[in-house]
């Protein structure tokens, strides 16, 4: 949530004044009290700032995140393209276009059903592509 410096002077006054009441209440001189004052009111600022800062580092961060979001991945050739890794992408360059067409809609969020429809198979058939897939990636990766 966003710093609020008028809530949070608000909260610091009504604070500042039920110490200073207790204070007068036990006798406490009023120049101690105005010493006390200063100094809490220092700490106060120097705390907004602080959090202001922090909300605008925080703010920048987010900036620069979406900044640097990949870009939405289409087809099985940007998938292809987006692997890092140069033995898995070794692996799935050998895997059929189908299945990696399985594998692209299940990381972009399709459940088994949407994929089968989608693509004029059976859902048996895409479980057993993506098993057959997971097979692959586990013995080269062994």
């Amino acid at each position: 949530m966003a710093y609020n410096k008028a809530r949070e002077e608000k909260k610091w006054r009504l604070w500042k004044e039920a110490e200073e009441k207790q204070l007068r209440s036990l006798g406490v001189s009023e120049d101690t009290i105005e010493q006390l004052r200063n100094h809490d009111w220092a700490i106060f600022n120097s705390d907004r700032r602080y959090y202001q800062r922090m909300q605008e580092a925080g703010t920048y961060l987010e900036e620069v995140a979406e900044d640097t979001t990949l870009p939405e991945i289409k087809t099985v050739e940007d998938f292809l393209d987006s692997i890092e890794n140069q033995q898995l992408y070794q692996v799935l360059i050998m895997v059929d276009r189908l299945t990696l067409r399985i594998a692209l809609m299940k990381i972009q969020g399709y459940s088994t059903r949407e994929i089968a429809a989608y693509l004029g198979i059976t859902e048996k058939a895409v479980y057993r592509r993506m098993d057959r897939l997971k097979e692959k990636l586990k013995k080269f990766f062994e």
